[in-house]
């Protein structure tokens, strides 16, 4: 069978120090490729993104380093088997694996997850993908959340924070979370159950910290850093626990930020902040994503996605994760 060129974006720049440019990216068509035996052809149907893209085009090391210039652009995506040689993945079979900013991929069948044409397929790109298991593994392993704990999110209405505020409150804790404008706030309080959001594009994150965690903050979930994470040290109660997740706040800037001002209330409060990062976990994913579609189908995890569409709008998506455009989890359908 004949198949068009494959339409690609290549890696063109490394972005660290600053904001994605549009030249960050190379659009190429490259020939369909021929399988060998053991291969099959994937269309891409929707791609997943996330803010350590960036760190995979930096080559910072534990985000999945060596994208090299002239590299497909790497992404998590769901696509078709239109043609096979391996008996085990047969044509039409759905499947998810790291398929990356192009139209067709020729790749190894084992290296693929065959997964059901059901109302969450593209949920495993979001809360029962790497999403969602860093929601997981970050809280229940890192933050260790115990009953009638205050937990606090930064970042609550993306894609990472919107899972840890529900499975907290699953977990029995009080909820709080942070986020950028009144419909986002209004979201989490209203349809995801927490008992109360900060936006932070209105000011004193401190003052409102303080007002809703008298007691204290006894897990700080963290996806922004600087100054919010600095606001949030100063509220930890005895023994909090602060998981570091990620530091959207600092990865457009030329110069790293100094470290937080009230980081010696860890030795205060006799509290623990810990990074984390889902290698280590492999073994356990099947079991976390079993309780968190257990947790969809009983409604007390929901999920949002913020789909683009259209190939040629692919860089220009992964760009809105660090503008605050996106509200939840960021897709692009092909």
């Amino acid at each position: 069978m004949n198949y068009p060129n494959n339409r690609q974006w290549l890696i063109n720049g490394n972005p660290r120090g600053r904001a994605l440019a549009a030249t960050d990216f190379k659009y190429n068509e490259a020939a369909p490729g021929i399988l060998e035996a053991g291969d099959v052809r994937v269309r891409v149907e929707t791609l997943g993104f996330d803010p350590s893209q960036k760190g995979q085009l930096e080559n910072v090391s534990g985000y999945a380093s060596g994208n090299d210039i002239g590299m497909v652009m790497k992404a998590r995506g769901v696509g078709e088997i239109i043609e096979s040689r391996d008996e085990k993945c047969p044509v039409g079979s759905k499947v998810l694996g790291n398929l990356g900013w192009q139209e067709y991929v020729v790749m190894r069948g084992k290296a693929l997850e065959i997964v059901p044409n059901d109302a969450f397929l593209s949920a495993r790109l979001g809360p029962l993908g790497g999403t969602g298991l860093t929601a997981y593994f970050g809280l229940l392993r890192v933050g260790l959340p115990e009953p009638g704990d205050t937990v606090v999110v930064s970042g609550a209405a993306g894609a990472v924070g919107s899972i840890v505020g529900q499975i907290a409150k699953i977990m029995g804790c009080r909820t709080v979370g942070i986020a950028g404008g009144e419909q986002k706030c209004a979201w989490l309080v209203d349809e995801l159950g927490y008992d109360a959001a900060i936006d932070y594009k209105e000011g004193q994150v401190k003052s409102q910290l303080k007002q809703l965690c008298p007691d204290g903050i006894n897990v700080f979930f963290d996806n922004v850093g600087g100054p919010i994470l600095n606001d949030a040290l100063a509220r930890i109660a005895p023994f909090a626990r602060v998981v570091i997740c990620g530091g959207i706040s600092r990865y457009e800037q030329s110069q790293l930020p100094a470290g937080p001002a009230n980081y010696f209330n860890i030795v205060f409060r006799q509290a623990v902040m810990q990074g984390f990062l889902l290698t280590g976990y492999e073994q356990d994913y099947t079991r976390a994503r079993e309780r968190i579609m257990t947790w969809m189908q009983a409604g007390q995890v929901v999920h949002k996605e913020d789909v683009q569409e259209g190939f040629e709008n692919i860089p220009a998506t992964l760009s809105r994760l660090f503008s605050g455009q996106n509200f939840g989890k960021q897709l692009l359908r092909l």
